[in-house]
């Protein structure tokens, strides 16, 4: 261990986009490089379509089967801690590494590089329907439809059979055959890729990273690593506008309200977009740049009045910025070791998901955020998040949301959080200081929240 100054990120409120060299990361684990540690700086390459540097490949943190540290098989047993936590169970199929969720009511439905997508009711296995191709990288529900975003670029459709809920059939693929056909035909529609190689505008060209749906739902956002984010009209599946929004792989896009729209990069920035409709179509203008720094973005999250984004990133902090204030910055929340993968926010909490296993509980009470607890009990990195309320709980007067996390230990663990838990000694956060659940902290404390020394890996 050695004691160094992590570089505070630049913060960017009206300038026009800057981009910056990078350190790369995306979340997916990437081919052994030995002779690369874990959060070496890893340069961007204008020919590089994924970012191809990760935090996690040579961490013991790392579970997958390519990593020097995997362990053949993994435990199942709870520690105290867990059960402190209010873990209610675990869903365990071993069939690989768990990459997405997406709950809704007593349904949960998991993704996986088995190309499975698994449905879940009251926690056993309902299930379950197959894609041909493709890990399975971002699930999105809007209704009837299910739609899944995958490694091979597709975003395929799938719906719930009216007479057996049980029954899931393929409707379609984004974008449609038909569209292909006709988009195929103009010399227009082909736009350069990487080079010597072009594609059609409308077709994602490399991994498909995420997937949100509009405030209305009437629009569905895909983000990919080919720098793209594209836009879907949910009607007609008709694809309305690609985006080059970002010098690097997007790792996550997020709806907000108002028209705003939020993207994340291994580029190392956040951006804000405003959806504008044009007619038919819709087109989306660059507002703001609210973040620059080395390290990559890795996992966006809106509360849930819309007031406040955050940003998860491959250093392990988590910034936020308020709506309110025309996206002022609000803070930085610190309780990870490694690089935070997935962010989920419901009611006053936010969940933050790391490559350290672990999931921080955060409390909102205006700006100030507290760290109220701190899950365990995944072997590997906490890759994907859920949320959904408690609706028994919330009838006893009890406010509790039912939480699923997903990690490449190839579980998917349930647990029970209160909106009142005060499980730890409470620490608070003030306007753009630091909040560190008090274990993490190795300094004292300054008046604004921030250590005056702290140790990195």
């Amino acid at each position: 261990m050695e004691t160094n100054t992590i570089p505070r990120p630049q913060f960017m409120n009206s300038e026009p986009p800057r981009m910056s060299t990078t350190e790369a990361f995306s979340d997916e684990e990437y081919r052994n490089s030995s002779a690369q540690s874990p959060m070496s700086p890893y340069f961007y390459d204008p020919t590089r379509m994924s970012s191809e540097g990760s935090p996690m490949m040579m961490s013991p943190w790392n579970q997958t089967t390519n990593s020097p540290f995997s362990k053949p098989q993994w435990s199942q047993n709870y520690d105290e801690a867990a059960r402190q936590n209010a873990l209610i169970g675990s869903l365990v199929r071993e069939e690989g590494h768990i990459y997405s969720l997406a709950a809704t009511g007593d349904l949960l439905y998991t993704g996986s590089d088995s190309k499975n997508i698994r449905v879940w009711k009251n926690l056993h296995e309902f299930c379950g329907f197959k894609a041909n191709s493709g890990l399975v990288k971002a699930i999105i529900i809007s209704g009837q439809k299910i739609f899944t975003g995958h490694q091979d670029g597709k975003i395929r459709v799938w719906k719930v059979s009216p007479k057996n809920p049980s029954v899931h059939k393929r409707a379609g693929t984004l974008p449609t055959l038909k569209d292909i056909f006709k988009s195929s035909i103009k010399p227009s529609n082909y736009v350069e890729v990487r080079k010597h190689r072009t594609a059609l505008w409308i077709k994602h060209s490399d991994a498909v990273s995420c997937l949100s749906l509009s405030n209305d739902k009437a629009y569905l956002y895909s983000a990919s690593w080919d720098r793209t984010i594209k836009v879907w009209r949910i009607s007609d599946s008709k694809c309305l506008e690609s985006i080059a929004a970002h010098d690097d792989a997007v790792n996550s896009v997020v709806c907000g309200i108002e028209g705003f729209v939020f993207s994340g990069s291994a580029d190392g920035t956040v951006k804000v977009w405003k959806r504008e409709q044009r007619g038919k179509g819709t087109k989306h203008e660059a507002v703001q740049t609210l973040l620059k720094q080395e390290c990559a973005v890795t996992a966006l999250a809106v509360n849930t009045t819309g007031s406040i984004v955050y940003c998860g990133s491959s250093d392990g902090l988590v910034n936020f910025w308020e709506l309110e204030k025309q996206f002022a910055h609000g803070g930085v929340l610190k309780g990870h070791k490694l690089a935070v993968l997935c962010l989920a926010a419901a009611g006053t909490l936010v969940f933050s998901g790391s490559a350290d296993k672990t999931i921080c509980v955060w409390k909102r009470d205006g700006v100030i955020h507290t760290c109220m607890s701190v899950l365990t009990g995944h072997d590997g990195p906490v890759k994907c998040l859920a949320v959904e309320e408690d609706r028994e709980a919330a009838a006893r007067g009890d406010p509790r949301w039912v939480v699923y996390s997903g990690s490449l230990d190839k579980s998917v663990k349930v647990w029970s959080v209160s909106e009142a838990n005060n499980q730890m000694p409470q620490h608070h956060m003030v306007s753009d200081g630091d909040s560190f659940p008090p274990s993490e902290s190795d300094g004292s404390y300054s008046s604004s929240g921030r250590p005056n020394h702290e140790r990195r890996n």
